[in-house]
């Protein structure tokens, strides 16, 4: 069984091949920043992307929990997120600072985190995962508003881009055009919550795990497909 946070809009798409990767192996994960189950899963991640590496193309596709959510939370989301971040950390021991639920004007908008996922992923894509996994410390273990352009250029530059660079990228009118596609991407491939990863080859797919799921019980498998 798996855990997973689940879109808040589905779709029925399932018209993957305008989004083929093209011909050999590729991963592809999908998911959300603040996905809290994409948190817990970061260390799989990694494991992921390292064992990929000379293997098959890894791709960071994200997925938009959130996005364009434009009222703060009210109580009752602020307790059904923090349960699930409380239920996150104690399966997985990835660090949460809770000072976050504090902020009772935060507007959990995921769409500028994802945005600026997929900036970086333009800029320079040899550190799209780096970047959204800062992205997810800052968040998560530092309480940091990752909504917040000013906050998402500070984690840019720490990950080594040039600020003017990517505030220039972000804002610019097609980057919400770029991150919409990402969206629809996972739409199309019949991905419904976060975090999935999907194995890719010559046309061919197969879902490596819908959800959360630690890399070892995920390795035999993973590992057989990149060495056929």
């Amino acid at each position: 069984m798996t855990d997973s946070c689940s879109l808040e809009a589905k779709s029925s798409a399932r018209d993957s091949s305008r989004f083929e990767p093209g011909p050999g192996k590729h991963v592809l994960f999908f998911g959300d920043p603040m996905c809290s189950w994409c948190w817990g899963f970061a260390p799989e991640l990694k494991q992921l992307a390292v064992r990929s590496e000379s293997h098959a193309a890894f791709h960071v596709i994200m997925g938009g929990l959130r996005p364009g959510t434009q009222e703060t939370w009210d109580e009752a989301m602020r307790s059904y997120i923090r349960h699930h971040w409380e239920e996150v950390h104690a399966k997985t021991g990835q660090p949460f600072d809770f000072t976050r639920f504090e902020d009772r004007n935060f507007v959990y908008d995921t769409e500028p985190a994802c945005r600026a996922v997929v900036c970086v992923r333009d800029l320079a894509p040899d550190r799209t995962l780096a970047f959204y996994d800062a992205l997810q410390r800052a968040f998560y273990a530092e309480a940091q508003d990752i909504t917040d352009l000013g906050v998402l250029t500070d984690i840019a530059v720490a990950t080594g881009l040039d600020s003017e660079h990517f505030r220039a990228r972000f804002l610019a009118p097609d980057a919400h055009e770029w991150v919409t596609l990402d969206f629809q991407r996972t739409l199309a491939f019949g991905v419904q919550g976060f975090p999935t990863v999907v194995c890719a080859e010559d046309g061919q797919y197969a879902f490596l795990t819908l959800g959360y799921r630690s890399y070892k019980s995920m390795q035999d498998d993973f590992e057989a497909w990149l060495e056929a």
